[in-house]
């Protein structure tokens, strides 16, 4: 087969392993859709640096294993190649998330407009606390199943954690090109972020507990929480 004529950049921008090349003032020649979506976490000179470090010392590639972690995005290894003195390139391995740590109960789970939910609880968390708060949410979201009662709970005990904090700030949206495997099929996530100047850290053993046993992955932070929500449609 001659391997010439195939369009191989498809390919490579189905990936969800981001791929950058970089010519060598470290300005971007390509980068693919999985790429643009990391570069809103971590910075283009981040990245290129790091493809410089971990460059072989000749010509061709080399890949390492190595841990790294930018906001929910964490990377097991890279390979970084150059064939000339004129580019080189990056791609960056996605670490598999975990798979659910406990069985879906599924009978608990109830179609939910998670906008709706996440409203509510405000609206609760409103009533005995004046901090200024904004909140930036995607209506376009689609209904999906949860637990109501578990996720209602552990979202009371995080927004409490900000109970002195000056400002609140919220978002809520879907993290485009990541998944979660549940009962072997790949489920879209939704990120629920709640940030501030700082917080309470005096539930964080509870709001761990709470949202494992609800196969919801959490980030704790000094200053923000993070929420990714499986979207469960069937």
């Amino acid at each position: 087969m001659n391997t010439t004529s195939i369009n191989f950049k498809p390919f490579i921008e189905w990936d969800n392993n981001p791929f950058i090349l970089f010519n060598y003032q470290g300005k971007i020649i390509y980068l693919n859709n999985a790429s643009e979506i990391l570069f809103g976490y971590v910075s283009k000179k981040e990245i290129y640096d790091i493809a410089v470090a971990y460059a072989p010392q000749n010509f061709g590639y080399k890949t390492t294993a190595l841990s790294l972690n930018y906001d929910s995005f964490i990377f097991h290894a890279i390979t970084v190649g150059y064939e000339d003195e004129e580019s080189i390139s990056i791609r960056l391995y996605n670490t598999p998330r975990n798979r659910p740590i406990h069985k879906i109960q599924k009978d608990n789970l109830i179609v939910t407009d998670i906008n709706i939910l996440l409203e509510a609880n405000l609206a609760l968390f409103r009533t005995k606390n004046t901090n200024p708060l904004t909140l930036l949410t995607d209506q376009d979201l689609p209904a999906f199943k949860i637990d109501q009662n578990s996720f209602s709970k552990l979202l009371r005990k995080t927004l409490h954690t900000f109970r002195a904090s000056a400002s609140i700030d919220i978002s809520l949206k879907l993290l485009f090109g990541q998944y979660v495997i549940i009962e072997g099929r790949k489920e879209a996530i939704v990120e629920l972020d709640i940030s501030a100047n700082g917080r309470y850290v005096d539930r964080d053993k509870e709001i761990d507990t709470l949202a494992q046993d609800t196969n919801i992955r959490c980030f704790l932070k000094e200053s923000s929480i993070k929420l990714e929500i499986p979207l469960i449609r069937d």
